[in-house]
């Protein structure tokens, strides 16, 4: 199956600090292109990889489920792992969610997360999507994609959600909200003010379930649900990296402190 011009997997040798980013449903690896080439410029080893079903065609991705969305973020993650000393995940929307219940599983293994306008629960655009008689009758609706404040920017997904992977969604949300005391790692939340695809209630999940020390939220109020293309994306380039150089335990062992030319520092 061709895959959409610029949808396509991204992954970059770098340092011995690996980051792994997951897009979005019915995104591709093109809305987080630009975050992961500036992860990778500033000596990461990152890795972009493209969910099954996305960057195709909505037919194609009706016949996936969230089961095989989150076993492709788990094959890159391994992969990962054989190749660096310590992993950081990213995601957007949907993809935040693939990286919490990775992260959950995962325990030490990953030293934090970042998120992105993270999709936990049915608050969004997506709730009536996953009703089960609607997907027999219907096969697909009216896209998501593109809900960008930057008339400049646009986002290589889908015109029309396909409803039968809609459906499994749920699925996805409660696996995640169950085990939400699992996650250990510390955690920094870029939340869009305005956002046409998914609601508040994600976001207030996340902050009542985790300590306050645990969590960071930083506001963008000039974006709006895919920020990684939108006004802000530099904001939330800058500040990942400097996450990942805060949290990396890379060179503490002999130092007492983060190697920064270990990741990417000046």
């Amino acid at each position: 199956m061709p895959v959409m011009p610029g949808a396509e997997a991204f992954s970059r040798d770098g340092g011995p600090t690996g980051v792994l980013l997951c897009h979005g449903f019915t995104g591709s690896p093109q809305s987080l292109r630009p975050w992961a080439e500036f992860l990778a410029e500033a000596g990461l080893t990152v890795s972009l990889p493209r969910l099954p079903g996305h960057g195709t065609t909505w037919q194609e991705m009706a016949r996936t489920r969230w089961e095989d969305w989150f076993a492709e973020v788990s094959r890159a993650f391994d992969d990962l792992r054989a190749r660096c000393d310590e992993i950081f995940v990213m995601g957007l929307s949907m993809g935040g969610c693939l990286a919490v219940r990775l992260a959950e599983l995962s325990g030490a293994a990953i030293r934090g997360l970042v998120l992105v306008n993270p999709s936990l629960t049915a608050d969004s655009r997506l709730q009536f999507l996953a009703i089960p008689v609607v997907k027999l009758v219907v096969p697909a609706i009216k896209g998501i994609a593109s809900d960008i404040k930057n008339p400049t920017a646009a986002e290589a997904g889908y015109d029309r959600t396909p409803l039968k992977a809609a459906a499994s969604l749920p699925g996805l949300w409660r696996t995640t909200q169950q085990h939400l005391s699992d996650l250990i790692q510390p955690v920094l939340v870029y939340h869009s003010t305005t956002d046409h695809v998914v609601g508040p209630a994600s976001l207030r999940l996340l902050t009542r379930a985790l300590p306050a020390s645990q969590v960071e939220v930083r506001e963008l109020a000039d974006s709006y649900h895919v920020a990684t293309l939108d006004n802000d994306a530099e904001a939330i380039f800058a500040g990942s990296l400097e996450f990942v150089r805060v949290h990396s335990q890379v060179g503490r062992a002999s130092t007492g402190e983060t190697s920064r030319e270990s990741i990417g520092g000046e």
